[in-house]
């Protein structure tokens, strides 16, 4: 039996379980099928205490909660199972065997310190859950230690808890399996479930369903009566899993979480703090280019990990361009990239009609991600965001971009700045700046400020040396490089070489011989082997294989011997073995899974040396 992973979003995943006659797919629902509680027709997993030949079952829990090989270990289940529920789905013992492909975990953070990897384990089922579920720091906390410390190629079974309102966050927190307990136990309550919560039956006059339940009884919700109430909260709780499963196929959980939590002050309460206490296990996990789009239509947003990782690199790594003199701050469009949208299009024209245009820097100011420089602005998440535009900037929108706009100032010294923003951000962003240069007194795109721009982009160019469009070309270059591999190792790659193509995909030409390719929409530069022969020699970003693995296509984590700490998903990787580099290709693993992992696809390989 074993777990393979196929799709990541974060700290959560898709994968199968396979066993000797099944193969089980994850995220997924144990449903609960007694003589009085039937699981539906769609179930894959049951949570039973009978036998069962239904052909559209995959696996009973007799995995989860029945002795094997004649061996309990004498643990009651009311440690897994919450004793509230119907008799008829308590049996007498559970078991924990040394060799066995579960393990049952009591919610206690001395038993995970104690707890050794198992080979054999393959899911860790976690008693008392509902009562640490209450306490929402302690629950985070207590799920991603698991996770530490049992590895990523291991699944995790939270009983008693699941609901279709919690379903996507537990499985954005690496949650593999929950189970219809509370189904049941919301049913004998008389209440329906929902994705947003649940409603009280007396409370509804009519219903808000269309599910084949409620469409029997439209606007008489009053007479449904318990096992009716069971079969809707059930249909209500497949559906959720089966849009929770597309969001993860298109990577865009985060955006369902943000959706579902608003009407849950625990589930808030959880997100922020794994935000703020977590941020770096979740930048571990989120990869480094996506094709998708980020929706900041919450606060939450701002502390996503594509946005804080890109905030720091922006303070940390990136450097301005060398030829840029002049800063020149913008405002962001609601298009992506800027440079497509109708507005910044007007901001070039004012710009190339200078004789010196390359002497300026434009930086877009910016919520959630808050500065973007230009060249930048195909880069992942800059070129994938979408926020609710208003005109009024709220106070930790105000404090974000102005402590960014300081650092990063206090990094990258320009001798002038001109400041082309609307008047409300004026407000907040010019009493940071050291004489700035004010051009727009209404709209950034109207015929006076567009005016004003130019008359002041005129005076202010012609006082420097003409930057060539060449050298403007390679100082992008490196900055879009120092961003994705740092500054010491963009120089490397980047010395003695010139830019071929036209913006967005270009080619580094070093000696006549490419580097690499920077194209869209991957966002990120593409090396060739002389160009992963210089990364080799930076000591970043190399994935080194045993010596006796012979290397035929993608590389696999069985193979690999140890890795950068940096490596991401996403992330352009060198392959070395005997300390020679011998391939590259992109990273399908962070660091620490593909060392630890026994299995699965580490790097997918674009040329052999």
């Amino acid at each position: 039996m074993h777990y393979h992973i196929h799709r990541r979003d974060g700290p959560a995943r898709t994968g199968n379980l396979q066993t000797n006659k099944y193969t089980i797919t994850t995220p997924n629902i144990l449903y609960v099928h007694t003589d009085r509680f039937k699981a539906p027709s769609y179930a894959q997993i049951l949570l039973t205490n009978q036998k069962t030949t239904k052909p559209h079952l995959q696996i009973t829990s007799d995995l989860f909660l029945k002795p094997q090989n004649n061996n309990p270990h004498n643990v009651t289940t009311n440690l897994l199972i919450p004793g509230i529920l119907p008799k008829e789905i308590i049996t007498s013992t559970t078991t924990k065997q040394t060799k066995s492909i579960y393990e049952i975990i009591p919610t206690n953070k001395d038993i995970l310190d104690n707890l050794t990897k198992n080979k054999e384990t393959l899911i860790y089922i976690i008693t008392y859950a509902s009562q640490l579920y209450n306490q929402p720091k302690k629950f985070v906390d207590f799920i991603l230690d698991l996770r530490q410390k049992i590895g990523y190629q291991k699944t995790i079974y939270l009983p008693g808890i699941g609901n279709p309102n919690n379903l996507a966050f537990l499985t954005y927190l690496g949650i593999d399996f929950l189970d219809s307990l509370s189904t049941i136990t919301a049913a004998r309550n008389k209440k329906l479930h929902f994705p947003t919560g649940t409603i009280d039956l007396q409370d509804i006059q009519e219903l808000p369903c269309s599910c084949p339940i409620c469409n029997t009884f439209k606007d008489k919700p009053e007479k449904m009566n318990f096992q009716q109430i069971l079969q809707h909260n059930q249909y209500i709780y497949q559906n959720e899993l089966k849009f929770v499963k597309n969001t993860l196929q298109k990577a865009t959980l985060r955006n369902l979480v943000e959706t579902r939590i608003t009407s849950n002050p625990t589930l808030t309460a959880m997100l922020k703090y794994l935000n703020q206490k977590h941020n770096e296990f979740l930048e571990k996990h989120t990869p480094i280019t996506q094709n998708n789009t980020i929706l900041a239509t919450t606060k939450l947003a701002m502390n996503r990990p594509e946005i804080t990782r890109f905030q720091k690199r922006i303070l940390t790594r990136y450097k301005k361009p060398e030829n840029a003199k002049i800063l020149l701050l913008l405002p962001c469009s609601a298009k992506k990239p800027y440079s497509y949208s109708k507005s910044h299009k007007k901001f070039k024209d004012q710009l190339l009609a200078q004789k010196n245009p390359w002497i300026v820097h434009e930086l877009i100011i910016t919520s959630p991600l808050g500065l973007v420089p230009r060249e930048l602005e195909t880069m992942y998440p800059a070129c994938c965001y979408d926020i609710p535009v208003t005109g009024i900037w709220d106070e930790d929108e105000k404090t974000m971009i102005t402590k960014l706009l300081t650092e990063y100032l206090s990094n990258n010294h320009y001798k002038q700045v001109i400041v082309h923003l609307p008047p409300e951000m004026q407000e907040f962003i010019c009493s940071h700046i050291t004489k700035p240069i004010i051009t727009c007194t209404e709209k950034p795109t109207s015929n006076e400020s567009l005016q004003q721009l130019l008359e002041t982009l005129n005076k202010t160019t012609e006082n420097y040396k003409k930057i060539e469009y060449t050298q403007k070309n390679l100082n992008d270059m490196l900055a879009r490089t120092s961003y994705q591999f740092g500054i010491k190792t963009a120089q490397q790659l980047l010395k003695d070489s010139f830019i071929k193509g036209r913006y967005p995909n270009q080619k580094i030409i070093q000696k006549n011989k490419q580097i690499g390719m920077f194209t869209q929409p991957r966002g990120l530069l593409s090396l060739t082997e002389h160009g992963a022969k210089i990364l080799s020699q930076t000591k970043k970003y190399w994935v080194e294989i045993h010596a006796d693995f012979t290397l035929k296509g993608s590389v696999f984590s069985p193979g690999i011997k140890q890795t950068a700490d940096e490596i991401r998903i996403g992330d352009e990787v060198v392959i070395l073995q005997r300390q020679k580099p011998i391939a590259v290709g992109v990273a399908q693993m962070n660091n620490e899974e593909m060392v630890e992992s026994d299995y699965g696809e580490a790097v997918k390989i674009r040329h052999r040396f």
